[in-house]
Formats: structure tokens, sequence, C-alpha cells
């Protein structure tokens, strides 16, 4: 036996990997630790295609493709391309009949000369006139013929796409077929109105008529699909003709369907389409650009295409509310781009179905957000990014690999959970494992691990204020300030579990941030700093863990500038007022007698806001520090560490 191997044309490579959908999610926490929201962040991860795949192009890339096709189909010809052709030929048989007349001297071939000087301009006209002359030239009669054929076969083109060439060498039974199939199938879409239509009628249909209807539908709904985009795209040529062009091409294809004996049959079939799809655009005119004329039949072609690519380009730029990939149509993308392109648009469907359904994306009333999975994972990738910038070996690099003390054992253990420091219990652990396994061989899982209970070691409540202010969006700080935010709380969370974090973003006013609602915040488009308020909020949390250490951060790029009254509402006023200022700080002052070192972290050069920090400093004796966006987040978890390991 002999074997030939060659490339895997039919679809996407059945061996290749599955895509893995972390790193879609991480190319997704770049743009969303930018500053983006969740939404956003998903729509350019699907534009530009996906990370490490291989020959994955992304919706801007397919509409790239769309685009110029649209362009070659536009350059392609002119739309007038039949009259052109038709009157050609006509005065080809009018000027070969002339030859055949001009000498004979008799009576009868100057009243033909005449008839003939008397034919309309309109080549409809003339034609119609010239189907009952008995031509007296074999060469015109025959260049006749060769015109009606031609209209015979480009107007059914228009209709049914390649009848032009079912029809190349016509004869009576070919037509007669022809104006059968017209009759049923007007018959089964009257069934189908009356709901009386089967799949059964639609294949006996097909199989005595399918080599006339090369787009293969499969069922009725693809066949009436397919022809009333045709009967839109002839409607659309004549409305891109000129008002005269219109109407001679117009009279030429009723004057044919009548003479082929399918003018009733067609304007059934027409009213019938256009009852079923309104929505196409039927009356639209386009614009071609080309210099070659073009066929009727090739003009409707290129016109059908023009609107499915129209059409199709809307759908790719995904810019309207509530767009999904599944508004694409697939059979659009097929016959515009070819199979490869139908293979690249699946698989971003895949990542953008794969997201949802591993728990990293869910959709709330219409809106995308990030889960607390997703959310946990774009932390760790924050803090990741702000220990890279840390240089080995500086005081407040995290990652160390000596073991530390926990406190004293008290000589109890408990399992183990993740971020426990404890020193595991070696025999208990053991014992677990024997104990699940039966008495074989003994493996270890996570839960057989315990560890060594210690006395209680202090732990800290932490409270980072964030600054929302709009003011934070035009210096383009922001996204620093989220991405810190997200890297504390991931730093926390997983290094010291012991620890209380709270989150507060104050703008006009404060409130609490939860952790999974870091990812998706945007900044608030108000007036107004109100520390006063973020600083009344952070001492409820100290509060509330009296025996924590106290740790305040602080992140903002303005002072004060409003407040909170007696009754809960927020006060504005820039330049902000002495009682602004006053309120502030004596929640600062609260602050200093709670033993709470407040460290500000400042992101302008403001001298007012210096000015203010510094007051602060002096009555908490805090530090300020002064950072670009670029390094906010190394100066604050460096600064938290320094804290912590002080204690």
């Amino acid at each position: 036996m002999s074997y030939r191997y060659g490339e895997y044309r039919d679809g996407p490579d059945p061996l290749a990997p599955p895509y893995d959908v972390r790193s879609a999610l991480d190319q997704m926490g770049d743009a969303v630790l930018s500053g983006s929201n969740p939404g956003h962040a998903l729509r350019d991860l699907l534009k530009q295609g996906l990370p490490g795949a291989r020959d994955r192009r992304g919706l801007d890339d397919l509409l790239r493709e769309v685009r110029r096709r649209r362009r070659e189909l536009r350059e392609r010809g002119r739309l007038d391309g039949t009259l052109e052709r038709a009157r050609a030929l006509l005065d080809k048989a009018i000027g070969q009949e002339r030859s055949e007349l001009f000498p004979d001297p008799s009576d009868d071939a100057r009243l033909r000369e005449s008839e003939l000087d008397g034919l309309p301009d309109d080549t409809a006209s003339a034609i119609q006139e010239l189907s009952t002359y008995q031509w007296r030239s074999a060469a015109a009669r025959q260049t006749f013929e060769e015109l009606r054929g031609l209209l015979r076969r480009e107007v059914l083109d228009s209709q049914f796409r390649g009848m032009r060439e079912a029809l190349a060498n016509p004869d009576p039974a070919a037509m007669e077929r022809v104006r059968e199939m017209m009759s049923e199938l007007n018959d089964m879409l009257d069934r189908d109105a009356r709901g009386e239509h089967t799949q059964d009628d639609f294949e006996n249909f097909m199989s005595k008529y399918g080599d006339m209807f090369p787009e293969s539908p499969r069922n009725l709904e693809e066949l009436v699909d397919t022809l009333a985009r045709r009967a839109a795209a002839t409607q659309r040529l004549l409305a891109s003709l000129t008002p005269r062009q219109r109407e001679e091409l117009n009279a030429l294809i009723n004057q044919t369907l009548e003479q082929a004996g399918m003018g009733e049959q067609m304007r059934r079939l027409g009213e019938s389409l256009y009852s079923r799809r309104p929505d196409l655009a039927w009356n639209t005119p386009e614009r071609l650009t080309g210099d070659d004329p073009m066929g009727m039949g090739d003009a409707v072609t290129a016109l059908d295409e023009l609107a499915d690519l129209t059409q199709l380009e809307a759908a790719l730029r995904q810019d309207y509310p509530g767009a999904r990939l599944d508004d694409i149509d697939e059979g659009a993308i097929r016959r515009a781009l070819g199979r490869a392109a139908v293979d690249d648009l699946e698989a971003l469907r895949q990542i953008e179905r794969e997201l949802e359904q591993q728990g990293y994306l869910r959709r709330q009333r219409g809106k995308l957000e990030l889960t607390p999975k997703a959310v946990r994972r774009l932390g760790e990738t924050a803090l990741r990014r702000v220990f890279a910038s840390l240089e080995s070996g500086r005081r407040g690099d995290h990652d160390q690999v000596d073991a530390g003390a926990a406190g004293e054992l008290t000589g109890s253990s408990r399992p183990w959970r993740f971020g426990d420091e404890q020193p595991i219990d070696v025999v208990r652990t053991v014992v677990n494992g024997v104990r699940r396994g039966g008495g074989g061989a003994v493996t270890l899982s996570v839960d057989d691990f315990e560890v060594a209970e210690t006395e209680r070691r202090t732990a800290a409540a932490v409270c980072l204020l964030v600054d929302l202010s709009y003011s934070m969006a035009l210096r383009g700080t922001w996204a620093a300030a989220k991405q810190t935010a997200m890297a504390l709380q991931a730093l926390v969370s997983s290094k010291f579990p012991q620890d209380s974090v709270q989150i507060i973003g104050f703008s006009n006013y404060a409130r609490v941030l939860q952790p999974d609602e870091l990812a998706g915040l945007e900044w608030d488009m108000v007036q107004g700093t109100n520390l006063h308020h973020a600083l009344l909020i952070a001492g409820r949390h100290l509060d509330r863990h009296p025996d924590f250490e106290p740790v305040v951060l602080v992140v903002t790029d303005g002072e004060p500038t409003a407040h909170l009254r007696r009754n809960g509402s927020a006060a504005f006023e820039w330049p902000p007022t002495q009682e602004t200022l006053e309120l502030t700080l004596a929640e600062v002052d609260k602050m200093t007698r709670r033993r709470a070192t407040l460290n500000v972290f400042m992101l302008a050069e403001d001298e007012r806001l210096k000015e203010f920090v510094n007051e602060v400093a002096r009555r908490n004796g805090g530090r300020v520090f002064s950072s670009s966006a670029d390094r906010l987040g190394e100066y604050v978890v460096s600064d938290f560490l320094r804290t912590r390991r002080a204690r």
C-alpha cells in the first residue's frame, strides 16, 4: 500500500494543544491593571488575537481583510455592463441588416430601412419592436438571437446564481425545466406560509433542481436567505444606476421574463422573498469605481458580497452596546474570507466561553465583571511586578528562603492552611497519610498536612486609602494606584493571612472597596478629595481590631478639598476651607492616639499638597514619599514590608 502525506487543511489542527485560558486572562490583566475595565479589556484581547496562538488572527486582522475585500469589489468594474453589451449587439444586428438591405433597390428594402430608422432610442423599446421584425440578414438574425440569449441568461443569473452557465446552450426543454422549478418553488413557499411545509418537501425539490443552486442550501430557510439576498442585490443594482439606465434595464428585465413565460412566477417569488426578509437593504444604492463593464449577474454577485461585507464589518467592530462574538455570522465569514477565518473566529469564541466557564468572567445585568478568582490572579500578577522592580537583596525584598520564627510551640497541632508560617508537624502529617492509605505505601496529600500550633504572633490592621478623584485620571496616575491596591491586597491575603486589610477609596465621599471590585474599579468623575471621611472609616477599622498593629497608607495627588458635615453630606470647596483642613487634621491626631503611623504617598508636586502632608508628618510622625506613578507599587509594598518587619 502507498500513502501520501500533506498539510491538514480541513479546519483547525486536531493535535494542537488546548489554548491556555490563563494566558488570555493575563493579557486582559495588562489592560485592567492599566486602568481599563474588564469589558474593554476583553474586547481589546479579542481584537488583538490570542497571545501565543499560532496563526490565530484577532478581530482587527479579520476586519482589515474585510475592508481589503470591499475595496477590491468596489474597484472591480461598472454596473452598466449588460446595458452596454446589449446596446452593442443591437447596433451590430441593425448594421448587419442595413448591409443586407442597401444593395436591394426594391420598395420593401426601403420600407425596412425606414422601419429601422424609426426605432426608439432606448434599448428595451427597440428590442421590443424588433422582436416581431422579419430579418432579411441571417447574420443579423443570429446576432439578435445572441442578444436575447444574453438577456435571458443575465436576467435569470441575477436571480439564481449559476443559471448563466446552465443556460449557456439553452433549448426549449431547459427553459421549460426552469419554469417548472420556479412554479414548484413558489408553491413550496406558499405551503410554508400556511405551515404545511416539511423537510421532505424541500429534499424532494432539491433532488430535482439542486443543480440550479450551487450554494447547496440545507433547508428552505437557507434557500430563502440566498435568494432574498440576491434579489435585494438586484434592486440595489437598479438603484445604483442613473434614472435612464434604471428605466432601460428594468424594462429589459421585465421584457425578458415575459418572453420567457416567467413574468408572473418571478413577481410571486419577489413578493414572497421581500415579505420574508424586509430587513435587507433592498433599495440602497452602491458605487463601484472600476472601468471594466460587468454583466448583470456579476454585478449582482458583487453587490451581494458588498452587502455581506458591510454587515460583517459592523459585527467585527464590536463597538455597540452588548456586542458579542455570537453576533458575527459564521456563514458570512466563510463566504468572504474562507474556512481559515472561520477557525480564527471559533478560536476567539472559545476563549470567551472558557473565560466564563472556568470562572474568570461573569455577566451581571449585561455588564462583564471579573470574578474573585480572576481578581486574585490579577492581584498576584500585580504583586509579581512590584517585586520584580525591587533590587535583589534590597531592604523590603519579600522573597526569602530562610524559615522565620512563628512564636513558641504550644504542643498541639492543627490542619495546615494556605499562608501558615508555623512549622510542619511531621509525625501527625505522616500518621494522617498512613490512615488514609490503609496500610499500603504512604502517599501524602494536601489534606494530610498539619502544623504545630504556636503562641499568637502580632497581626496588623492595614488601611490603604486610595484617591479616586478625577484628577488622578487627568494626571495619569489612576492605573498605578489601582495596581498598587491590588498588589497590597494580594500580598496581605497570601503572605500575611493573619492581617486584616481594608482598602478605602475616596473622592467627594469615601467608601470601602471589596477585593473583587478592585479590578473593575474606575475613578469618580466628581470634584472633591474627602480624606476626612476616608480617615473616619479607617479609624473604625482599626478600632474593630484593637489588638492588631495599625498600618495606614495614603495615596493621593491633591490636598483635602472636602469634608463630611454633621448631617452626613459632603462639603466641597477649592481652595480648601480652614474647616476642611482642621477636620482632616483632627482625624490625623486621632490616628496618632491610636498609635497608627500614617505614611503618605504623593503623586503630584503641588506646593499646597506638600505643605499639608508635611503637617501630617509633623503631627503623626509618619513618613512622606514623593513617588512617580510607575514606582508607586514598589514604594507602598516596600514600606508595608519594612513596617511589618520592624514589629
